[in-house]
């Protein structure tokens, strides 16, 4: 796997997303990824919103509008609201302040038309059949300090590689593993990419082992056959032990 992070000029809220792309990527070569760090969307997408008061308050407020569910403030010892936003569980249903200028980045509306239509767009522009796209932001897990990144919507290639019916090493028949390629890939790019001032919010990845490109949009028999209901996790006894709120 290749990793080459792309510079970009300084993104602002309503910036032509496709002159953004276009304008910043010289090359894209066949069989490549591109990981496109969600604020990009976001700004593009003009899903910003200037701080009022700046207080905890404000966010706290738009994190519940925002979530899908979430838990109070108080609930953490750090005073993080803990949600849950299109299958993922982490703090303040993606609303970030960092690299943004006295204002909050929400997530894009739809990430996954998003991601979509940017498929669609930069395969037409430099006349490549297999291009994937990952939509990334960056989220911590349990039990381990910093955080990592994840794809959020993807587009142009199979999502999972299964090992279900083959034989590990011994001889044993593996009956639930599978790999997740979106986020492999996506934290691959992210780690390159960077968190801080670094204005590299692209990634293109080549020489990707065992991926397989699609023709098509991710159908949502694709989309669901990635997800997990809450009640049929492995974590599912810490996730249903506590009261999830919706906003009212």
């Amino acid at each position: 796997m290749l990793v080459t992070t792309v510079k970009t000029h300084l993104v602002k809220a309503g910036d032509d997303i496709s002159e953004v792309l276009i304008g910043s990527i010289k090359s894209l070569p066949e069989k490549s990824v591109l990981v496109i760090a969600s604020k990009i969307f976001s700004l593009c997408e003009n899903r910003i919103i200037k701080k009022v008061t700046g207080a905890k308050a404000e966010k706290q407020q738009l994190v519940k509008k925002e979530a899908e569910y979430y838990l109070d403030p108080q609930a953490s010892k750090y005073d993080i609201m803990l949600t849950i936003k299109g299958n993922w569980m982490f703090a303040n249903a993606g609303i970030d302040e960092s690299n943004s200028e006295n204002q909050y980045s929400l997530w894009p509306n739809d990430p996954q038309k998003s991601v979509n239509n940017v498929w669609n767009l930069l395969r037409r522009h430099f006349k490549i059949n297999k291009l994937g796209v990952i939509m990334s932001d960056s989220k911590s897990f349990p039990l381990n300090w910093g955080v990592i990144g994840h794809g959020i919507a993807h587009c142009g290639f199979e999502t999972l590689k299964s090992y279900i019916g083959k034989s590990d090493l011994f001889g044993r028949l593996m009956k639930m593993e599978q790999v997740n390629m979106v986020q492999g890939i996506a934290a691959a790019g992210v780690l390159e990419m960077g968190e801080g001032s670094e204005q590299t919010p692209i990634a293109m990845i080549t020489d990707i082992k065992d991926i397989i490109f699609q023709d098509h949009q991710p159908t949502i028999k694709e989309l669901q056959s990635l997800a997990i209901n809450l009640e049929n996790d492995v974590y599912a006894p810490l996730l249903t032990a506590v009261k999830w709120k919706t906003y009212k």
